[in-house]
């Protein structure tokens, strides 16, 4: 079941980034190519997570497990939330902010000593592999980054809820309530493995997140999208709730 989660997660978020990646190469928007980065480091984390639950965990394999998952991943879909909702300028801003604090971010993590160095196919929480220094960087980016984007995504719902007789305003607030979903059960993943020990838990919890969030982000984009992978330009407030969080990580 682990293994088979794993792999799952990776495959699922492999299509997830390919299918933002091919929207922001052909409309060119800052937001589309943020989440981009974020869905490729949430395929990178369940790349290295599939690695440690067949063939056992080393030193390099969690680490960048940790990093791209825990680290990460959630300060760039942030990051595509701020390029929709905050004015050009501050967006702007804040990519930089994000570039430099991800640079300094991964050089804490990799650099930082282990308290004991994982092995076997169980998946190590974090606060017994790592000191406090990348544990902060994992809160501090996670926490407020995850405020941001379930905020959207929630705010979205409401507000395409209120107009429920404007054209697709349903599909788009059940799209909407997918990613808040999406993003719950992504996060209860490292609850469960983190103070239950359960790797099933946490994997099961892992792998259906992303495809909740996967399926809100082809409710959202609508038929036309799925069928000619290009879609009209949705509304501002829809488009900042299409994505919301990276794969949670155990014990970060």
């Amino acid at each position: 079941m682990v293994v088979l989660g794993a792999f799952a997660a990776t495959a699922v978020a492999t299509l997830f980034a390919q299918a933002t990646g091919l929207r922001a190469w052909r409309g060119r928007r800052p937001y589309e190519a943020a989440w981009t980065v974020a869905l490729t480091l949430f395929a990178l984390a369940s790349a290295a997570m599939s690695v440690g639950v067949t063939t056992g965990w080393d030193a390099p394999t969690f680490r960048l497990f940790y990093l791209f998952g825990a680290v990460l991943g959630v300060p760039w879909l942030a990051l595509g939330t701020v390029h929709l909702l905050a004015p050009a300028t501050q967006a702007r801003r804040a990519q930089w902010a994000v570039v430099f604090l991800s640079g300094l971010a991964t050089g804490v993590v990799l650099v930082a000593p282990m308290h004991t160095v994982p092995t076997g196919t169980a998946i190590p929480p974090g606060r017994e592999v790592f000191g406090p220094a990348p544990r902060l960087c994992a809160a501090l980016g996670s926490s407020g980054a995850t405020v941001v984007v379930v905020g959207g995504a929630l705010w979205s719902a409401w507000r395409f809820a209120r107009r429920r007789a404007a054209p697709g305003a349903a599909r788009r607030a059940l799209a909407n309530l997918l990613i808040a979903a999406g993003t719950l059960l992504a996060g209860a993943a490292g609850l469960f493995q983190g103070r239950l020990g359960e790797d099933e838990a946490f994997v099961l919890a892992l792998a259906t997140g992303i495809t909740v969030l996967y399926l809100g982000f082809l409710v959202a984009t609508g038929p036309r999208a799925r069928h000619t992978g290009v879609a009209g330009p949705p509304d501002r407030g829809m488009r900042a709730g299409w994505l919301s969080t990276g794969p949670a990580v155990p014990g970060g």
